[in-house]
């Protein structure tokens, strides 16, 4: 077999379907870049590797899948999309040629040539953030920044491209050139298959973005149960929102009224005790009057002076009347008797 035509397979071994792939990226020095890198199914289980150099014969190994990860290099491996990711830290004007590898045992390995633009100032073709979040039914917008005039595209690594505005994988993309330099690319009715690389293109420069689609979180309120997970003859259970947060103001709640109900069963014995008291103390005086006003006094006036032998003979008597629950009758005058006794 010649030379052309070896070479065109092992591009075509590499390559398949996956036709668009990384070639060239600006990036900034001092930054970092993540690059995705494409290989067929029968590979998933082979090590996967990143060398550097221009020339493929003399480029040296940087990072493996088989190898602890460095603080210069990382690398990891989706077995699922048959993409593997390198990321170069801390970037510098040396950081120029690499190639994405992947080893194939007793034949030459299967490898892809990418060129990394270091630049100091504004880049040529950049997004904001290479990591992209959006949750599954929603709207995600990313916005390709570049200095070039020419035709821009947005590419899915492995699938199709869009131009203008148009379909890709069963999601509705929108193309907004509108604000210049800026080459607007809205995604709506996301689902969790749009996960996975995507490619702003310009030209020749590529810049890799990652769309990371999950589900959208749902909020409940506090007292709200969840039926999804009451079975039938279940006690259902309430879902709460913060479980520490509530459970305390639960347990201050119960704090406060269990406070109130103890001080207004005080108050009320307190008022009981002070009441009975107080009836006490007035029946008590109340029979004290009445007794008072029961004592008859009678004062004896001899009308001629005694012996001394028939002063003798005089008896004193006191007289304790006996205490009767009797009302108070006021005498006048003309109904009183006096009597005057007499001594022989």
């Amino acid at each position: 077999m010649d030379v052309p035509l070896r070479v065109l397979f092992i591009i075509a071994g590499l390559t398949g379907i996956h036709s668009i792939r990384v070639s060239e990226v600006s990036v900034e020095a001092g930054g970092s870049i993540s690059i995705p890198c494409l290989y067929l199914p029968q590979y998933t289980n082979h090590v996967k590797y990143l060398c550097k150099g221009y020339h493929w014969s003399s480029c040296t190994y940087e990072v493996k899948t088989d190898q602890k990860n460095s603080t210069k290099f990382s690398i990891s491996d989706n077995k699922l999309l048959n993409i593997f990711t390198v990321t170069v830290n801390e970037l510098t004007i040396g950081d120029l040629d690499y190639w994405c590898a992947v080893e194939i045992n007793r034949r030459a390995d299967v490898k892809n040539y990418f060129h990394l633009s270091v630049t100091t100032g504004t880049r040529s073709l950049y997004v904001a953030n290479q990591q992209t979040p959006a949750f599954q039914g929603g709207d995600v917008t990313i916005d390709c920044y570049h200095r070039n005039p020419g035709e821009m595209s947005w590419c899915r690594m492995g699938g199709s491209c869009v131009t203008t505005s148009g379909s890709m994988d069963g999601t509705w993309v929108t193309i907004n050139t509108s604000v210049p330099n800026v080459f607007s690319v809205t995604m709506r009715g996301l689902r969790t298959e749009s996960s996975g690389w995507y490619l702003c293109v310009s030209g020749k420069l590529q810049f890799p973005v990652h769309l990371t689609v999950t589900d959208q979180p749902t909020t409940k309120t506090p007292n709200e149960v969840d039926l999804s997970s009451v079975s039938a003859g279940a006690t259902p259970t309430t879902v709460q929102e913060g479980p520490n947060r509530n459970a305390s103001f639960g347990l201050m709640q119960t704090l406060i009224i269990s406070s109130v109900l103890i001080f207004a069963f005080m108050a009320a014995l307190f008022f009981w005790f002070m009441l009975t008291r107080h009836k006490q103390n007035k029946s008590a005086s109340s029979a004290k009057n009445e007794a008072e006003e029961e004592v008859t006094y009678c004062v004896v006036k001899p009308t001629r002076n005694l012996s001394s032998q028939a002063a003798e003979e005089v008896t004193y008597s006191v007289v304790k009347p006996t205490r009767k629950p009797l009302r108070q009758v006021v005498a006048e005058d003309e109904n009183v008797t006096y009597s005057t006794l007499a001594l022989r």
